[in-house]
C-alpha cells in the first residue's frame, strides 16, 4: 500500500511540473529570440550548516531548467553567478534591505518569512500571485498552512522551503542522574502536566548534585523566536488579527523574564547566555553533556552530526555525534506550558524562496525583458521546490518537509538508501558540496526522528508576518540580557521595553500593550 502510495505520488509530482515546463520552454524561445543566450542571477541564503541546499536548492533548479532548453534545442542557459551562504539571518535581511534599492542584492533570497511583511511593505519582494495563479497545480503539493504565512496583504511573496518544530531537549543520561523519569514525560508535557514549575525544579537538582553544569542553556542572540515561545506557553498570544497590532502582554513577558531572572540568579542558566558563540560554546555545552534542558529546534539533530561540537573523551579531540550517539543521549518534547493550567506549544518559522523585485536586473536588455526575467525567476524557485529537492534538504538538515511528495519520499527507504550513496540525478557540484552532510545524515534513525516529531506541527504557532515585529524582538533581545546580566530586574525590564516602543512613533501605533504585571505570582518562591 505505501508503495502504491509513493508511486502515485511520484507521479502526481511529474504532472506537477509539466505545465511548469512548458512555461520554461515558451520563456527559453523569448529569451533566445531577443538574442539572450546566458541569463545570470545571484541567490542568497541563509540559516544553519546543513542547510546549504537553501542556495545550492536554486543551482540544481536552473541545471534542471537547462537540461530542459537542451532538451528542445533551446540555445540559453542559466548560471548562478553567486551562491552566498550565511548563518545569521538577521544581519543577511538587513544587507538585503539596504541593497536591494540598488540593484546589487541578491535575486533571491532565502530567509524567514517574518521578513516578507517589511520587504513586501517596501516593494523589494516579486509578487508571486499571478505565477502560481497560472500554475494552481504547484500549490496543491504545500501545506496550506505554509501558503497562508508567505501571504502579505492578501498576495504570495515567497514559496515554503522549509519548516520546523522547536523540540525541548532533554539528556537522557544526565536526567538518569538525577532520577528524572522520562518513561511517557512526552505526554504529560501534552497535557500541561509537566510545566516550567516543574523544570525549574529539576535543573536546580541538576546543578546541586553536580550532574551537570547547567539546568538550561538556550540561544544566544535574538530574543526570537524562540525564546518567544514563553509567551505562548503562558496563555498569551504575539499579535491580535482583530486590529492588526502586534501584542505587548505585560503578564506573560513578566512572568517569561522572571524564568530567566531566577535561572540566572540561580546559576541553573549563563547569565551571559545572549552572547554566547553557536558553535564555539552553544551547542559544545550541549553534546558535552554540561545542561540538562536545552531549548532547540529540529535542525539541531543533524547539525549534532555534521559539526566538530562534541570533545571525545577517548581522544581528547572535537568530532561530530553519530546517529546513534544522538538518538542514545536525548530526548525530546513540547516546549512546557508555562505554568499549570496552561498548553505547551512548539513554534515554526517557515523559510521562504523569495524573489526580489529587481531580479534580473544586471542581463542584457532587462526592461524590455524585465517580464521575462521576472517569470524565470519565478520558474527556478519553483522547480528548486521539486519533491526530491525539498526531500533532501529536510533528510540532510531535520527540517520539516514542505510538501505531501517530498514527505513521501522521505519514508522511502529504497529512495534513502540511493540518496545515502549519492545515486540521485543532481548537478555535480551539488553532490560534491553535500557529500559529507549525505554520509552524516541520511540514517533511519534521522528519518525516524522527524516522523517523531510531525506532531508537533499541530501545537504550532507562527510568528506575526507585521512589519514592525522585527523591531519589538530586538527589544525582547536587549531586554533578555538585561535581566539575564542582573542589570534589570522583570519589572524594570517592562518598564524599558515599554519606553522603548513608546520613543518610537511607527512601533508605538503598531503595538497594544495589555495586562498588568501580577502581583501575587510567585515562580520558585520568588
Amino acid at each position: 500500500m505505501r508503495r502504491l502510495l509513493f508511486v502515485v505520488l511520484l507521479c502526481a509530482a511529474v504532472l506537477l511540473f509539466a505545465s511548469v515546463e512548458d512555461s520554461i520552454v515558451q520563456v527559453g524561445r523569448t529569451l533566445e529570440k531577443n538574442g539572450i543566450n546566458e541569463v545570470r542571477y545571484a541567490v542568497w541564503g541563509t540559516g544553519d550548516p546543513n542547510s546549504v541546499l537553501r542556495v545550492l536548492g536554486i543551482v540544481e533548479a536552473a541545471r534542471r531548467i537547462n537540461d530542459i532548453w537542451a532538451k528542445n534545442n533551446i540555445n540559453v542557459k542559466v548560471i548562478i553567478r553567486e551562491t552566498r551562504y550565511e548563518l545569521d539571518f538577521t544581519q543577511m535581511y538587513q544587507e538585503f534591505l539596504s541593497k536591494q534599492p540598488l540593484g546589487t542584492a541578491g535575486d533571491f533570497l532565502v530567509n524567514s518569512y517574518v521578513y516578507i511583511a517589511p520587504l513586501a511593505e517596501e516593494g523589494y519582494l516579486l509578487d508571486l500571485t499571478p505565477y502560481l495563479e497560472k500554475h494552481k497545480e504547484l500549490l496543491d503539493d504545500f501545506f496550506a498552512s505554509h501558503i497562508e504565512v508567505a501571504k502579505y496583504k492578501g498576495r504570495i511573496y515567497g514559496l515554503p522551503q522549509d519548516t520546523e518544530a522547536r523540540p525541548f531537549y532533554i539528556r537522557k543520561d544526565i536526567a538518569a542522574k538525577v532520577g528524572l523519569d522520562l518513561h511517557g514525560l512526552d505526554q504529560k508535557v501534552l497535557k500541561g502536566e509537566f510545566t516550567w514549575f516543574d523544570v525549574y525544579e529539576w535543573a536546580k537538582k541538576t546543578v546541586q548534585l553536580g550532574a551537570s553544569q547547567w539546568g538550561l542553556i538556550h540561544r544566544r542572540g535574538s530574543a526570537h523566536p524562540d525564546l518567544m515561545q514563553f509567551i505562548l506557553a503562558f496563555g498569551s498570544k504575539l499579535y491580535d488579527p482583530a486590529d492588526g497590532k502586534l501584542v505587548f502582554d505585560k503578564e506573560a513577558i513578566y512572568k517569561w523574564l522572571t524564568i530567566e531572572w531566577v535561572f540566572a540568579r540561580e546559576k541553573l542558566l549563563p547569565s551571559d547566555m545572549m552572547a554566547w558563540d553557536w558553535a564555539k560554546q552553544v551547542h559544545p555545552a550541549i553534546v558535552d553533556g554540561k545542561t540538562l534542558f536545552d531549548i532547540g529546534g529540529t535542525w539541531y539533530w543533524t547539525e549534532w552530526q555534521t559539526k566538530d561540537y562534541y570533545t571525545d573523551p577517548k581522544t581528547g579531540q572535537m568530532r561530530g555525534l553519530k546517529p546513534e550517539e544522538v538518538e542514545q543521549w536525548f530526548y525530546y518534547t513540547l516546549f512546557p506550558a508555562g505554568e499549570p493550567g496552561k498548553k505547551p506549544v512548539t513554534l515554526s518559522q517557515p523559510f521562504m524562496w523569495m524573489v526580489s523585485s529587481k531580479a534580473g536586473a544586471q542581463n542584457p536588455k532587462y526592461s524590455a525583458l524585465k517580464s521575462t526575467y521576472d517569470e524565470l525567476a519565478f520558474l527556478i524557485v519553483a522547480k528548486a521546490s521539486d519533491p526530491e529537492i525539498n526531500a533532501i534538504h529536510s533528510i540532510i538538515s531535520a527540517h520539516l518537509p514542505v510538501g505531501k511528495a517530498s514527505a513521501a519520499l522521505l519514508a522511502n527507504k529504497e529512495w534513502l538508501d540511493k540518496l545515502y550513496n549519492l545515486q540521485i540525478d543532481l548537478d555535480p557540484s551539488v553532490k560534491e558540496k553535500i557529500a559529507g552532510i549525505v554520509k552524516a545524515t541520511v540514517n533511519p534513525i534521522n528519518a525516524k526522528f522527524l516522523s517523531d516529531v510531525s506532531y508537533m506541527l499541530d501545537h504550532t504557532n507562527f510568528p506575526p508576518i507585521h512589519p514592525m515585529y522585527a523591531k519589538l524582538a530586538a527589544i525582547f533581545a536587549e531586554v533578555v540580557d538585561y535581566v539575564l546580566r542582573g542589570q534589570m530586574d522583570p519589572a524594570k525590564a517592562i518598564d524599558y521595553a515599554i519606553g522603548k516602543i513608546n520613543a518610537d512613533l511607527d512601533l508605538k501605533a503598531s503595538v497594544k500593550i495589555i495586562n498588568e504585571i501580577p502581583k501575587d505570582w510567585r515562580f520558585a518562591g520568588k
